[in-house]
């Protein structure tokens, strides 16, 4: 397992949810909901300046069938926009991340309304969570690194 703090990325159409690693890759904990839109960007590459992160994992959000659809080619131009700013990403397939995190959070007695605010965090949580399980258990990085000047190499994250 690789040391430094990963920072994970719930990309939306309003709101980017956004969360963080220990120093181990151990646990992934909730940072902040960002607008999307003028400055996002900026917000995550201050960040991870911030916290030395070692990359950054965004998630991928595929069809059930693994398809392609217009949230992920803006998740994959979102990543783009991060690794052309300097950053060391990933893609990572978050199939499911969000009804988890509504899920959860309806257990613990929030309502839709109410928890709007936080979902998109505690997606974030989740998607930068598996990435590190999965680190953890197969020894290799998880998904796949996107490269600023091509873009994502297999935008699978498989």
């Amino acid at each position: 397992m690789r040391s430094g703090v990963r920072i994970g990325v719930d990309v939306g159409r309003v709101r980017i949810g956004v969360a963080r690693s220990d120093l181990h890759g151990m646990l992934a904990t909730p940072v902040e909901t960002l607008p999307r839109g003028v400055g996002d960007v900026a917000a995550i590459v201050a960040l991870a300046k911030e916290l030395d992160a070692l990359e950054v994992v965004v998630g991928l959000p595929l069809s059930l069938s693994g398809a392609s659809t217009a949230s992920t080619d803006d998740a994959r131009a979102f990543a783009v926009q991060l690794a052309t700013a300097g950053l060391s990403v990933r893609l990572v397939d978050e199939r499911l991340s969000t009804v988890s995190a509504q899920h959860a959070l309806r257990a613990n007695g929030r309502t839709t309304k109410n928890s709007r605010k936080v979902v998109d965090q505690v997606a974030a949580v989740i998607i930068l969570q598996h990435a590190l399980d999965a680190e953890r258990s197969r020894g290799n990085a998880p998904g796949t690194a996107v490269d600023p000047l091509e873009g994502p190499d297999d935008a699978t994250g498989r």
